[in-house]
C-alpha cells in the first residue's frame, strides 16, 4: 500500500502526556470526512493537528451494498485506521464526547480536553437501531438484515441467495440517512438476483419509504420508476417503520391518516432489509454548534458554500453530521473537503474566505447485475455530471465497472491521501 507516513509513525496513537492537551486544528472524526481534510492540510503544510477517533479500523461503505449482494467481500471494504493518519498528525484514539466552544475544547471519553485554534467537525452519523421497536431483536433472526452493518451485509446475502418466495420488504426510514439511495440499491440487485435464479415470479417485492418519492431529484426519480416498474416493485411511500415483530414476522409502519393522525399498517414479511433510522451523534445534539430547534435540530451548523460555523468563525464542518442541504454521500464530501481546507487556511490567515461548494453530490445507483445509474446533482437539484461526453442519466455498465473497481481505488489510495 502506498503511504505517507512512516511505520514508527503510524503503529499506534501517541501517548499523551496531560490530561490537557492543544492544537492548532483538531478534527472530530477519522472517518473519510476527517481524514480527507487532514491529508489535505497536511500536504498544504500544516502539522500542528490531532484526529479524534476511537476506531482502530477505516471502512470503505459504498461497497457494503456489493457485498450484500454477493458481488464483493466484506474484507475488501475494510483497513487499518493506521494506515491512513498522515504523518506528524497527533492521533488520539478516544471517543468525542462534549465541545466547548466559548473554552476551545473537546472533552474526550477519558475526561481529556484537547484545545484548538481551529476545530474541523465531522464525526459522521449515528444508526439509531433502538428508533425501530424489536429491530435488534429481529436482526437476530435468518429473515431480517442491514446493508447499514459491516457484520450484517454477509448476512444479507446469505438471505437473498436462500430466499424462495414470499413478501420481501426493503425500507426506507423518515430521517436522513448517510447514501439516500443505498436502501433501494439492494432491492434492485436482489429482484435481478431472483429473476436471474428464476424465482421472481414467487416473491412480491414492496419498498417501503418515509419519503413521498422514489428519489428528489425528478431527472434521475424519472429513470428510478422505469427500473421499478421493470423489476415488478410495488412502492409503498410515506411508510415509515416503526417496530418490527419478529416472532410473528410483520413490520409496523406509520402512514398519513386525517389531519395530523398517524395511524399503522401492518405488513407481513418474510424477508426485510432495513434502513435504520439516522441522527447526528449524540454529543453533537447536545452541543451549542448543533441546531437546537427546528428541521434542523441536532446537526452541526454550517454555511452552504463556505462550511463556516456561522457563530464560531473558529469552527468550520462537513459531512454527514452537518446540516448541508445535500445528500449524506462519500462523493459530496470529496467537493466539501478542497472548499473546507482553502476556507479554513484562509481563516488561519486572517484572510476572506472565497471557497465555494456548490453542493456536489452523487449516488451511484445499482439498478441490477452489471447496471448502474450515476445520479449526480447540486444544491438546486440539478444534474451536475462529471463526464460531460456520457450520459449519465441512464443506467450504464461502465458506471457499474466504475464503482465496483474504480470509486474504491480512488478512496484508498487518493481521496483518503488528499490527492483528490
Amino acid at each position: 500500500m502506498n503511504t505517507t507516513s512512516t511505520p514508527s509513525a503510524q503503529l499506534a496513537p501517541h501517548a499523551l502526556k496531560s490530561a490537557r492537551e492543544h492544537f492548532r486544528v483538531v478534527i472530530i472524526g477519522g472517518g473519510t470526512a476527517g481524514i480527507t481534510v487532514a491529508a489535505r492540510l497536511r500536504r498544504r503544510g500544516v502539522k500542528d493537528m490531532a484526529i479524534l477517533e476511537p476506531s482502530a479500523k477505516h471502512y470503505y461503505q459504498p461497497l457494503w451494498t456489493l457485498v450484500g449482494a454477493g458481488e464483493a467481500r466484506v474484507e475488501d471494504t475494510v483497513r487499518d485506521e493506521a494506515d491512513f493518519i498522515p504523518r506528524d498528525v497527533r492521533w488520539i484514539q478516544e471517543r468525542a464526547e462534549e465541545v466547548d466552544p466559548v473554552a476551545r475544547e473537546v472533552r474526550t471519553s477519558s475526561g481529556l480536553r484537547v484545545g484548538y485554534d481551529f476545530l474541523v467537525v465531522a464525526p459522521g452519523i449515528q444508526l439509531d437501531w433502538d428508533g425501530v421497536r424489536g429491530l435488534r431483536e429481529a436482526l437476530q433472526t435468518p429473515q431480517v438484515s442491514s446493508n447499514y452493518d459491516v457484520t450484517l451485509a454477509p448476512k444479507t446475502w446469505e438471505m437473498i441467495r436462500a430466499f424462495e418466495g414470499g413478501e420481501a420488504l426493503f425500507t426506507h426510514p423518515a430521517t436522513p440517512v448517510k447514501c439516500a439511495g443505498a436502501p433501494q440499491k439492494i432491492m434492485y440487485l436482489a429482484a435481478d438476483h431472483w429473476r436471474l435464479r428464476g424465482v421472481r415470479e414467487r416473491v412480491n417485492v414492496a419498498f417501503c419509504s418515509a419519503g413521498k418519492t422514489i428519489f428528489g431529484v425528478r431527472p434521475f426519480a424519472e429513470v428510478l420508476e422505469r427500473v421499478v416498474a421493470r423489476h415488478g416493485i410495488v412502492p409503498r411511500f410515506q411508510h415509515d417503520l416503526v417496530e418490527v415483530r419478529s416472532d410473528r414476522r410483520e413490520a409496523v409502519f406509520q402512514v398519513p391518516g386525517d389531519g395530523d393522525i398517524k395511524v399503522e399498517v401492518i405488513l407481513p414479511y418474510d424477508l426485510l432489509h432495513v434502513t435504520p433510522p439516522q441522527s447526528a451523534p449524540d454529543f453533537i445534539k447536545q452541543s451549542p454548534l448543533a441546531h437546537a430547534d427546528g428541521p434542523s435540530k441536532g446537526w452541526v451548523k454550517a454555511d452552504k458554500y463556505t462550511l463556516q460555523h456561522p457563530d464560531h468563525a473558529e469552527v468550520f464542518a462537513l459531512g454527514d453530521a452537518s446540516d448541508l442541504p445535500t445528500s449524506r454521500t462519500g462523493a459530496a464530501i470529496r467537493k466539501q473537503a478542497p472548499v473546507l481546507v482553502e476556507n479554513l487556511l484562509a481563516a488561519m490567515a486572517g484572510r476572506e474566505l472565497t471557497a465555494r461548494y456548490d453542493g456536489y453530490a452523487s449516488c451511484p445507483l445499482t439498478t441490477g447485475y452489471g447496471k448502474l445509474l450515476l445520479a449526480e446533482f447540486d444544491y438546486d437539484g440539478k444534474p451536475a455530471p462529471s463526464f460531460p461526453l456520457i450520459d449519465t442519466r441512464k443506467e450504464r455498465h461502465d458506471m457499474w465497472l466504475m464503482k465496483k473497481y474504480g470509486l474504491p481505488r480512488l478512496y484508498w489510495d487518493f481521496m483518503l491521501r488528499g490527492r483528490a
